[in-house]
C-alpha cells in the first residue's frame, strides 16, 4: 500500500550521506520534466499507481526526487 503523501509533509529518506530530513515540494503523478534546483531540471516518469515526490532537504535546501516508496513519512 502507499502511503498517504502530499506537498508539505515533513519525511526522511536514505542518501549515500546517512538519513535526511526534508519536506515534500510537490507530489508527481504524470511524465513530467521538474525543476530540483536553480538551473537543474530532471525528466520523471510517474503515474498515479507509481508516484514520485520532489523533496527538499532541511540540512542543504537541495531537491531530490524519490518514490514514495522510498520516503518515509514523520
Amino acid at each position: 500500500m502507499t502511503q498517504s503523501i502530499k506537498k508539505g509533509d515533513s519525511v526522511t529518506w536514505n542518501s549515500q550521506q546517512g538519513s535526511i530530513k526534508g519536506k515534500v515540494v510537490k507530489k508527481v503523478v504524470k511524465d513530467e520534466t521538474v525543476k530540483v534546483g536553480e538551473n537543474k531540471k530532471r525528466r520523471v516518469k510517474a503515474s498515479n499507481e507509481n508516484p514520485q515526490v520532489i523533496v527538499k532537504s532541511n540540512k542543504t535546501g537541495k531537491q531530490a526526487v524519490h518514490k514514495v516508496e522510498s520516503v518515509k513519512k514523520q
